[in-house]
């Protein structure tokens, strides 16, 4: 390494931010970056680990001792090079993927990580910046088309990979710009839209072609697709888990989604058909706690909400790691995220028993009740119980449900191909190998593993064009992610 004890000198340090007064006015990113020292810096805190376990913890497998060492010399192509060798979009990732990679860094065993996650937004920022990261057209051609369906992190990664090797990509998309989660479900402030137009516009210069307002089973009959070679089915965990409840009916009471993709569409001035949903001066209740619900904390005051309150079932997660998360394990720890900083008050353990309305069939509170877990020997909370005396009405005027994905949509698409499903809803795939269980259609991302992060939504795109280009040609011109290169 460009310092073997860095580590030991350096202290783990991540960028400014705009104040939260300031990043409420508007839902442009608000997360600085490094000066050229500070960048050096953190990269010398890598200990280059005889066994680097974050390798492991990163779904992509990226080889981030060598990209780090790349960074610490100033070598921007060779950084890029390695960090591309495995993440196709280390611009999304850098800004918002949780860092299971950190999480299972060596030094943070008894010290704070390293800052993987804004070194490698460098990275990518630095290529763009320099000239690196540019479209790559291939000369030779394999003559063979392949469909896919859903432009999200998932699809985008496999059109990438298909396109590299050689064959014809056409990327189906429902809605009216590419981009799918990253564009409708991510608000703006955590990953800025141009973002992903200047990617989007290297995979068409490379000849990737994008037909959006096209939703397979819809307006686009499922039977079109079978003109292709082969098809990938890429088109999230769309359904998302209800709230049956009294009151459930109420106006006022809503999706995440239905309100993040409307405010996305209004910030990128697309249109859309439904009546507004806005949490200006309202009591909001967010009924989930993870980092959907998150993202809406943050719309909500950006709308200037009078209050933003958060709800999870379970109980509040510990500051630091316990016997049942053991290093290297992804931790399951208390997250305070940039959103929470601009106000929001957090409860953990309740339960929401009703919505409650006016004679207008409007939202006006919510009936709640506080809960006591019960937890197995490693502390882990197994089942739960009502508080006696704890019930109790809560003002709220918009109830935002965060609370996950159930599976894909199976009308339209899945139902006129004909492909199974396994007992959760998704599309069963054949283990390892990606494909359905109807000829040459296969299968990627949550919509066959189930809700996930990002960074597994491009892993499952990259292994299933593997498969992909296994099936057409025989054999495969792209590295699994297992293929981990060497560096000099």
């Amino acid at each position: 390494m460009g310092k073997v004890t860095g580590f030991k000198e350096f202290e783990r340090q991540l960028p400014t931010k705009d104040t939260p007064e300031e990043r409420l006015k508007n839902y442009k990113e608000f997360v600085h970056t490094y000066s050229e020292e500070e960048l050096n810096t953190q990269a010398a805190r890598c200990m280059n680990c005889g066994i680097p376990f974050c390798h492991s913890g990163c779904p992509l497998g990226n080889v981030i001792p060598e990209f780090n060492d790349a960074v610490y010399d100033g070598k921007w192509e060779e950084a890029f090079e390695i960090l591309s060798s495995t993440n196709n979009f280390p611009e999304f990732t850098g800004r918002i993927c949780p860092a299971p990679c950190e999480s299972a860094c060596v030094l943070g065993i008894n010290r704070s990580p390293v800052a993987i996650e804004e070194i490698e937004k460098h990275i990518a920022e630095i290529a763009y910046q320099k000239g690196f990261a540019k479209a790559k057209p291939v000369a030779i051609k394999s003559g063979k088309s392949v469909a896919v369906v859903g432009s999200g992190p998932a699809g985008l990664a496999a059109a990438a990979q298909l396109i590299k090797a050689g064959h014809e990509v056409t990327v189906f998309e429902r809605d009216d710009k590419p981009g799918g989660l990253l564009r409708y479900g991510i608000p703006d402030f955590k990953l800025d839209k141009w973002v992903i137009d200047r990617r989007i516009e290297l995979m068409k210069q490379e000849g990737v072609v994008f037909r959006c307002n096209a939703e397979v089973g819809v307006n686009v009959p499922a039977d079109e697709l079978k003109a292709f070679d082969a098809i990938v089915l890429a088109g999230g965990s769309t359904i998302p888990r209800n709230l049956n409840i009294p009151g459930r009916e109420l106006k006022g009471v809503y999706f995440a989604m239905e309100f993040l993709k409307q405010q996305n569409k209004r910030v990128g001035e697309s249109a859309y058909q439904e009546e507004d949903i806005l949490a200006n001066n309202k009591n909001v209740l967010v009924i989930g706690g993870g980092d959907t619900g998150s993202d809406c904390v943050g719309t909500s005051n950006r709308h200037g909400a009078k209050t933003v309150t958060q709800f999870e079932l379970m109980p509040k997660p510990p500051a630091q790691r316990t016997s049942a998360m053991p290093w290297p394990t992804y931790p399951m720890l208390l997250k305070n995220t940039t959103s929470h900083e601009e106000g929001c008050e957090r409860f953990w353990s309740i339960n929401t028993k009703a919505f409650l309305g006016d004679e207008h069939g409007n939202l006006k509170g919510a009936l709640v009740v506080d809960l006591e877990w019960e937890t197995d020997t490693l502390g882990r909370p197994v089942k739960f119980a009502e508080v006696p005396g704890s019930e109790r009405e809560i003002p709220c005027e918009l109830a935002l449900l965060a609370m996950g994905f159930l599976h894909p949509q199976h009308e339209g698409l899945l139902k006129q191909l004909g492909v199974s499903l396994d007992a959760r809803g998704n599309v069963n795939a054949a283990e390892g190998s990606y494909k359905t269980t109807v000829d040459k259609v296969f299968v990627a991302g949550d919509m066959r593993r189930g809700q996930s992060l990002v960074v597994w939504a491009i892993s499952e795109g990259r292994e299933c064009a593997r498969k992909v280009d296994e099936f057409l040609m025989g054999k495969s011109v792209l590295e699994s992610k297992d293929s981990i290169a060497s560096y000099a």
